[in-house]
């Protein structure tokens, strides 16, 4: 039975592993300097999850539990904190994958809670985990007083949109990040 709950800090390395896969390998490089990997992004990401004020925190994310196996991810923070929230990352990008990120786009906005990386893994797909996480998503937007949830979702990803729009995401406006065009919808 899967369960939705509260990450930990030790399950960081496992959710740096599916926000990757929500990023994509092309988006990760994206952010690398030269002569930088996945493995190098995969232990950057790891550090942010750990910490407690990065967007990345396990403190803003969501996790579907099987038993004790950790088998999808959800993690969403208040837009209007984006700023301070990416620091850390800038911060870290410089140091640890030798690249300054700093005149990255915005890809969320104050008033909405901001889902960043939605993911599941592959043997679970198909039997409505992402749709929990998208409810519980939604539920945590209440409580934190945000009127909606917003995401971006890549325009080449009709299989995302499509999710998304189940569930009763529309079409906000276009936008870009990561290198890639992207679709900011908002429930």
């Amino acid at each position: 039975m899967i369960e939705i709950k509260d990450a930990r800090k030790e399950q960081a390395a496992d959710i740096a592993s599916l926000i990757m896969t929500a990023m994509t390998d092309d988006c990760c490089l994206h952010f690398c300097g030269v002569g930088y990997g996945l493995e190098d992004f995969r232990g950057m990401m790891t550090m942010l999850v750990e910490c407690e004020e990065s967007q990345y925190s396990y403190r803003n994310t969501l996790v579907a539990m099987d038993g004790a196996k950790l088998v999808g991810i959800a993690v969403s923070y208040d837009g209007g904190r984006l700023h301070e929230l990416r620091k850390v990352f800038i911060q870290a990008a410089k140091e640890q994958i030798g690249k300054d990120n700093s005149g990255m786009d915005d890809e969320t906005q104050a008033g909405e809670l901001y889902l960043d990386s939605l993911a599941v893994l592959p043997g679970y797909r198909r039997q409505g985990i992402a749709r929990r996480l998208l409810k519980a998503t939604k539920e945590k937007a209440l409580r934190m007083g945000l009127p909606c949830v917003g995401l971006l979702v890549d325009k080449d990803n009709p299989t995302g949109e499509a999710l998304y729009a189940s569930v009763g995401f529309r079409y906000f406006n276009d936008s870009c990040w990561g290198g890639h065009p992207m679709k900011h919808l908002v429930l």
